[in-house]
């Protein structure tokens, strides 16, 4: 291949890669959704729920339950899966 030849293919690649990354683009940014827009966000709650305190509760329950029935107490990491019920009685 000619230097010729090679300057026009690189040109040509580099055109064609510019044309690609700017369609992408203006994809990317002209379209918008109502569900972008919407003003209407659920907060995080600041405070403990009382669902929250429940799950701590019922937590504290397993972890307790385990270590008096095998004299090992949980360490920091090794928390055993747990399935919160929530229609429990509250502790």
């Amino acid at each position: 291949m000619n230097p010729r030849q090679t300057l026009t293919l690189l040109i040509a690649s580099v055109v064609v890669a510019t044309a690609v990354v700017s369609l992408s683009a203006s994809a990317q940014t002209t379209t918008t959704t109502a569900a972008t827009t919407s003003t209407t966000a659920v907060k995080k709650p600041t405070a403990a729920t009382a669902q929250m305190i429940q799950e701590a509760c019922q937590r504290q329950k397993a972890r307790m339950a385990k270590f008096l029935q095998s004299g090992v107490p949980e360490q920091f990491g090794s928390e055993e899966p747990f399935t919160f019920d929530p229609k429990a009685p509250p502790c």
